[in-house]
């Protein structure tokens, strides 16, 4: 082997074996390594060799590079693993059993509503679903029967990535993944596909007192046989009684949304002025809260399953617009605001 190589190789294991510090092994590293590293230039340097010597000699200097490599991949995780111990070793020691001196946190409104909510419909016999935030156009619009250019979706200004997917802009894009996932369960043994499925969602909006461009929803859907209207508003006002610990008033309107026929939209008195009007509830004395109907065939066909046989209801409930009458809290904005004098005053027991 040529002399200039075991010299090399000598330096390398005893440059290395002198290291202490991370931040000295990038240095050996290109110093033997790099564009014009010591490696680097026995290759450049193979041109003035004979023709017989060069095979050999390049090689040795291959397996030198090799060599080198693995030595300083070794060393690397030698000294990282020495620099964890280090951090272990300095990490302050904490008692415990110590009383804390810091108030404890608390969760956000929204958060404590949407557990109730999964409580109560889960006394109801409600399965609790998750669901991606960004998701495709066949599972935001096409399979609600939203086809493309369909002018139903310009009802939501809706936020587009580079790639073709979208943020979600309604808790009714998980409905297809839910039909087929519960669907061979009510088709082979008869179950009912109850679910329900809360998640953040993302418009375009302007905001003001009631709208904002990131809100929660809780999308939930019911289908077996012979289910009608009157199911979709027993259940509603269940919740909502359960919820607000008395009885609400709720009013059922006319509503078009694609993936429902018919579609109701369903508000209850507002709760922040008493039905008088504010802005909150655009002075009407009402807050559309509940966007709901009986889940259009087109779309329980799209989740395999026959709307001859079965029918369903499905219903979109505001968590935001939830947590603002329970709490009484006027501006929309406030829950997004990270304010904690404004989020910690809200508790459980409330």
């Amino acid at each position: 082997m040529d002399e200039r190589i075991l010299k090399l190789k000598g330096e390398i294991e005893q440059k290395l074996s002198e290291l202490s510090e991370l931040s000295e092994l990038d240095k050996v590293r290109v110093a033997y390594l790099g564009k014009k590293g010591s490696i680097t230039a026995l290759l450049k340097g193979m041109k003035e060799l004979a023709a017989e010597q060069k095979k050999a000699f390049g090689a040795d200097v291959n397996k030198l590079k090799e060599f080198a490599a693995q030595k300083i991949d070794e060393k690397t995780k030698e000294l990282q693993e020495k620099q964890i111990e280090l951090e272990i070793k300095s990490m302050p020691v904490f008692d415990i059993s110590a009383p804390s001196s810091q108030e404890t946190g608390s969760y956000h409104p929204i958060t404590l509503v949407q557990r109730q909510c999964e409580t109560i419909f889960k006394s109801m016999g409600f399965t609790v679903e998750d669901y991606a935030e960004v998701v495709t156009d066949y599972e935001c619009f096409e399979s609600l029967n939203i086809p493309k250019h369909h002018p139903a979706r310009d009802m939501q200004d809706t936020y587009y990535l580079e790639n073709g997917q979208l943020l979600k802009s309604q808790t009714s894009a998980a409905q297809n993944a839910i039909l087929r996932k519960y669907g061979p369960d009510l088709i082979k043994n008869g179950t009912p596909i109850r679910a329900i499925f809360p998640g953040r969602c993302f418009r375009n909006e302007a905001t003001d007192a009631c709208h904002e461009n990131t809100f929660f929803q809780m999308e939930g859907v019911m289908v077996d046989k012979d289910i009608s209207i009157s199911n979709l508003i027993y259940f509603m006002k269940t919740m909502l009684s359960e919820v607000f610990r008395k009885d609400i008033n709720v009013r059922l309107r006319p509503g078009f949304f694609p993936f429902v026929e018919p579609g109701f939209e369903l508000d209850i008195s507002c709760l922040i002025c008493g039905g008088k009007g504010c802005p909150s509830c655009k002075h009407s004395g009402w807050l559309e809260l509940c966007p709901c109907g009986m889940i259009h065939p087109n779309v329980l066909r799209e989740g395999g399953i026959d709307p001859d046989k079965y029918t369903g209801f499905a219903f979109g409930l505001g968590l935001t617009r939830l947590a603002m009458m329970k709490y009484g809290i006027k501006d929309i904005r406030d829950l997004n605001s990270g304010s904690l004098k404004a989020l910690s005053q809200f508790t459980d027991d409330e």
